[in-house]
């Protein structure tokens, strides 16, 4: 069979199945992207150019818009690169979010295409105005009406489409959720799990971490609201005060992947650590920036509690993850980590905003490590038996044997 991929950030979301595919001898994966360094073995990547002018002339909110046109272009016309040397896939399966999957059927029309719909932007009771230190513009309803047009004409131009969760699948307006599956990427539990004899080297102090120590870890792509970093940050001089031989790891990035950029040019984590940096003891909190996976995995293993804070917002990675490491997770009562956690059970539940209450979830966990053993093994086992690859990747092969047969897929492939 002929595969062909559609991401950006090659290989993206779709990293475990395009690998799982290219292994299979009878199959051939295309994967059309941007240019980047990545590689995978048994996969051909197609680069595409975007057409970006110096300046694009739109209304402001249609810019979003004009992007995606000129994104979902640049992918036809790979598209039609492809047709032209008589390659023609069996299945597409892209990510919209761009534009990217918007004209792939005006070039293939009659292959089958599921695409990716990961967030229905709205102005009222999700990400935009949850967090009342950074409210939403007068002008924001307008623009992600304006927004979702990227949605609506992807969604038109697929045969089908998945996004990760169900609750995600639940932000769509109810007649597009019927052609939504609710399907995960998975994680792989074996290359992600606990290991009591790992450690992690602090080369700024010359210190080696191991599960013998109180670490509290913290980690996102960016350090940006989005993800709590300003209510993480906000829990240090308490939580310091408290325990006086606790160890601080942040993992992140200065960007912004999602919001608004801060004002002056200025990063969160400057503003944040003007805000509480005198009352910090720096000897003991690590911002180790972005880090390679290896590295990643290591501070998730020696972890005594693990802290993840997000708004109604996409799940992070990292959460499944964290779970799959066998962290103690201490997580915002938000709506997409609470169709995962269940509090007390897998994982401690907390209120987003309430950084005393943060703190006391973090003392309960070090306080207690013995008692909370059954957590952490219900974390690495809620991990291994609904988002191992062993159990996603065959709920995929489904969804696109489905897909290219013309059956109706189920609408839930989701964990169970």
């Amino acid at each position: 069979m002929i595969y062909l991929f559609i991401h950006q950030w090659f290989p993206g979301q779709y990293q475990h199945l395009a690998r799982y595919l290219a292994d299979q001898p009878d199959n051939e994966v295309f994967f059309i992207t941007k240019a980047n360094p990545n590689f995978m073995r048994g996969v051909t990547k197609l680069n595409y150019k975007m057409d970006a002018p110096a300046q694009l002339i739109c209304h402001q909110f249609s810019l979003d818009l004009d992007i995606g046109i000129r994104t979902g272009m640049a992918v036809a016309q790979e598209c039609q690169n492809l047709k032209d040397k008589g390659i023609i896939p069996d299945i597409i399966i892209g990510h919209n979010g761009w534009g990217e999957t918007m004209f792939v059927k005006d070039v293939f029309p009659d292959v089958p295409l599921t695409a990716y719909f990961e967030f229905f932007y709205r102005a009222y009771g999700l990400d935009v105005d949850f967090d009342p230190e950074y409210p939403p513009l007068p002008s924001d309803p307008f623009m992600l009406r304006c927004r979702n047009a990227v949605n609506h004409i992807g969604f038109n131009a697929a045969d089908w489409g998945h996004t990760a969760t169900e609750w995600q699948r639940s932000l769509y307006p109810v007649e597009m959720q019927t052609r939504i599956t609710a399907i995960h990427e998975g994680v792989s539990t074996e290359r992600v799990k606990p290991d009591p004899e790992a450690w992690v080297q602090l080369a700024r102090s010359d210190r080696t971490l191991t599960r013998k120590d109180e670490v509290i870890t913290y980690v996102a792509r960016n350090l940006e609201p989005y993800r709590g970093f300003h209510v993480f940050m906000r829990t240090l001089p308490e939580l310091q005060r408290r325990r006086p031989n606790a160890q601080v790891i942040i993992i992140g990035g200065d960007g912004v992947s999602y919001g608004r950029h801060p004002d002056g040019g200025t990063t969160y984590r400057e503003i944040l650590l003007k805000e509480v940096g005198s009352q910090l003891d720096f000897s003991r909190i690590h911002f180790l920036g972005q880090v390679d996976y290896a590295a990643y995995v290591n501070v998730l293993q020696v972890s005594s509690v693990h802290v993840y804070l997000t708004y109604p917002f996409v799940l992070s990675w990292s959460f499944i993850e964290a779970m799959a490491a066998g962290c103690l997770i201490v997580g915002s009562d938000t709506p997409p980590v609470m169709e995962v956690l269940q509090d007390g059970v897998n994982g401690l539940a907390v209120d987003f905003f309430a950084t005393s209450r943060i703190c006391d979830r973090i003392e309960e966990v070090l306080d207690h490590p013995d008692r909370m053993a059954d957590i952490r093994e219900a974390a690495r086992r809620t991990a291994v038996t609904k988002y191992d690859l062993s159990v996603t990747l065959p709920r995929w092969c489904q969804l696109i044997d489905d897909v290219r047969g013309g059956r109706r897929p189920s609408l839930s492939l989701a964990a169970e």
